[in-house]
């Protein structure tokens, strides 16, 4: 790639007292994480309150227009994250509208295309996962591999979310679905399956967000399954490890990662966990601190999955920046980027599959080959496949075809006229 330089930076932690909200608070009450989720903003009020007035009414009125028209994500920002927008100075409302981290986390109805909000073919389950629950919340999709969605919450909630048919509160838009089981039942009819199903060596610990799993349910869950001789890769997913990296460093949490993480390597399980950060910014000195702490435990590895968002980290540079980063600073391996899939509301975050494919391409070079991150389009009923898989791929249609008889769809606005026309006619 020409015009970038490799550069080591290291992180830094955002002094959030810079923030009017945030002026009174303490070193040790911004380290708690009691303190973080009780002060999580859920309404634009409560982010005024922080922010105050420098944003000015316009930016309020926008987002509560997004909440009121097309959200499909309830608000649910941590402190943490929050403070990583702007990090710089104190947000006014041109430097907010321009944050990469405020662009997937605060969406404002102004940012939502004005003609395509929604590609037609979009699904609230893009990915249709609970077709494949072999019980409720156990996704078995791959051969080997199976989900484990052990709660519908999480720290913080991300505009493009995959599973927002069924993670968060409801918004005006979205009545979201509900697991009707009790959590522990659920758990049971899941080990059951597992247990009669030996073909199955994969599982990966999700939601929501395992860091809203009571540690000691977790913990006991995570027991049963390294109980089971066929299971030997066990994945905890959470994108606490970035949003509310504090979770993560409670010593009752870390102290249960180590027990856990000891009866893995006796028995020659693989134990990840895998997070999601999408820019460098979100990635400060308290996220690497918790990624080597799960290390320190006895995790074998510690991996990145982000998602490819327009005006976040569609270009070579923003990826470099956040796989470096990454690697470099944090101690987290960058591992996968999904094209952001086809959920409703989400055409303004969506690339087309050539841009991803012009990324991998610009990315290859740059990191060892074992840190080079793999671009995929998480392709309904197919699965994940790598950008460069596609079967055919109609330019101008903006229509792929994959594995299986399965299609994906680039966003209507990225294509050439004559497709944008074909499309208006559908």
């Amino acid at each position: 790639m020409t015009g970038y330089t490799y550069v080591r930076t290291p992180l830094v932690e955002p002094d959030w007292r810079r923030l009017p909200g945030y002026r009174s608070v303490t070193a040790a009450e911004w380290r708690s994480a009691g303190w973080q989720r009780a002060h999580c903003v859920k309404t634009p009020a409560q982010l005024r309150a922080v922010l105050g007035d420098r944003a000015g009414d316009d930016f309020y009125d926008d987002l509560a227009a997004d909440r009121a028209r097309f959200a499909t994500m309830a608000m649910l920002l941590p402190p943490q994250m929050l403070n990583t927008m702007v990090p710089g100075a104190e947000p006014d409302a041109e430097a907010l509208r321009a944050d990469p981290v405020r662009r997937y986390m605060l969406p404002l109805a102004s940012d939502r295309h004005p003609v395509w909000p929604s590609h037609p073919r979009a699904e609230r389950d893009s990915l249709h996962e609970a077709e494949m629950w072999a019980v409720e919340g156990l996704t078995h999709r791959y051969p080997t591999k199976v989900l484990a969605e052990l709660v519908t919450t999480c720290p913080q909630y991300c505009g493009h979310c995959t599973r927002m048919d069924l993670v968060g509160t409801s918004t005006p838009q979205v009545t979201k679905n509900r697991l009707t089981l009790k959590p522990a039942h659920r758990r049971e009819l899941m080990l059951d399956y597992l247990k009669r199903t030996p073909a199955v060596r994969d599982v990966v610990v999700s939601g929501g967000d395992v860091a809203n799993v009571p540690w000691h349910q977790l913990e006991g869950f995570l027991r049963q399954l390294l109980d089971l001789d066929s299971i030997r890769d066990i994945r905890l997913a959470t994108k606490a490890l970035v949003g509310l990296p504090q979770h993560w460093l409670q010593p009752g949490v870390v102290e249960g990662v180590a027990r856990v993480a000891a009866v893995a390597r006796e028995r020659g399980v693989n134990l990840a966990v895998h997070t999601h950060a999408n820019h460098v910014a979100s990635l400060t000195p308290l996220v690497a601190e918790a990624a080597r702490a799960l290390l320190g435990a006895g995790v074998r590895d510690v991996r990145n999955q982000g998602v490819l968002l327009a005006g976040v980290n569609d270009s070579v540079g923003a990826l470099l920046d956040l796989c470096f980063g990454l690697q470099d600073e944090a101690g987290i391996l960058p591992y996968y980027f999904y094209l952001c899939d086809m959920i409703p509301g989400a055409e303004h975050w969506r690339i087309p599959l050539s841009a991803a494919i012009t990324l991998q391409d610009g990315l290859m070079g740059w990191l060892p080959g074992y840190a080079t991150p793999r671009l995929v389009c998480d392709v309904p009923y197919a699965g994940k496949r790598w950008v460069h898989q596609a079967v055919s791929y109609d330019r101008e249609r903006g229509v792929s075809a994959w594995s299986g008889s399965s299609f994906y769809y680039d966003p209507i606005h990225t294509l050439p006229e004559a497709g944008r026309h074909w499309w208006s006619l559908q």
